[in-house]
C-alpha cells in the first residue's frame, strides 16, 4: 500500500488535472492540440473564444502540465503533452487497486458465510 504523503503528492497533482479538465473549453483544447500543435489565434477561432480566454486557459494546461507554449516573435504556438496524464493514470490505478484489494476481502468473507452456512 502506498504512503499516505505519497498518496496526497499524487492526489494533489490529480486534483490539478481535475481541474485543468473540468472546463469544456480545456478539454476541446487538448483535444485539438492532441492532433497538432496551434497557435493561439488558432485556437479562438476553433473554439469561438477570445484569445484572451485562450490564454487563461492555457496557463491552467500548462499548470496540470497537460500543454506547452513557446513563443516565436508575436505567435505563440501552444502543444499538447500527453506525459501530463501520468499523474492522473496514476491516481486511477492506486484507487482501482484499493478497490479491488477491499472487493476481494469482501468475497472472502461472503465466501466463509456460505461455507460455514453450508457446514450448519
Amino acid at each position: 500500500m502506498m504512503q499516505p504523503a505519497v498518496e496526497t503528492v499524487r492526489s494533489s497533482r490529480a486534483d490539478l488535472l481535475f481541474h485543468a479538465l473540468g472546463d469544456a473549453n480545456r478539454r476541446r483544447m487538448v483535444s485539438h492540440l492532441a492532433e497538432q500543435p496551434a497557435s493561439v489565434s488558432e485556437l479562438a477561432a476553433v473554439l469561438a473564444i477570445s484569445k484572451t480566454a485562450i490564454g487563461q486557459h492555457l496557463a491552467v494546461l500548462e499548470e496540470a502540465k497537460l500543454a506547452s507554449s513557446t513563443k516565436l516573435g508575436r505567435v505563440r504556438t501552444c502543444q499538447f503533452d500527453p506525459a501530463g496524464l501520468a499523474p492522473l493514470q496514476d491516481w486511477i490505478d492506486y484507487h482501482r487497486q484499493e478497490w479491488n484489494e477491499r472487493l476481494n476481502r469482501l468475497d472472502d468473507l461472503i465466501s466463509g458465510i456460505v461455507s460455514n452456512e453450508d457446514c450448519a
